[in-house]
């Protein structure tokens, strides 16, 4: 499934994949959030609820311009970076393109949706 992410003025495009906690993901959208800066790898935000993480991996090593659930938090995360192995991170999706815009300091709010 694809969806946009709004940024602004910037129009984002993601592919989510085939999995329980993407699904569970997107039944959420539309979404507005505001991103924060964690660890300067990544940005995040609460969900308005936990995901199901049924049939997920025990954790991931996620890359830049993935799309990822971290179960202990319950929260979205957006990677910029590349980081480490991660336990309790599902990724959902990954950017379509340039993850530049995700670089930006201090907070975004970002409108996501269904693209389709």
């Amino acid at each position: 499934m694809k969806i946009r992410l709004t940024l602004g003025e910037r129009v984002l495009t993601a592919t989510l994949r085939d999995n329980a906690t993407a699904r569970d993901f997107a039944a959420l959208l539309p979404l507005t959030l505001t991103l924060t800066d964690y660890a300067t790898t990544e940005k995040v935000s609460d969900l308005p609820r936990r995901l199901s993480t049924k049939g997920a991996p025990a954790g991931v090593t996620p890359k830049a311009g993935d799309i990822a659930y971290y179960a202990p938090w319950g929260n979205l995360a957006l990677f910029h970076k590349d980081f480490r192995f991660s336990e309790g991170l599902v990724t959902l999706g990954s950017l379509d393109g340039d993850v530049e815009a995700l670089r930006q300091p201090g907070p975004l709010t970002a409108t996501l949706e269904r693209a389709e």
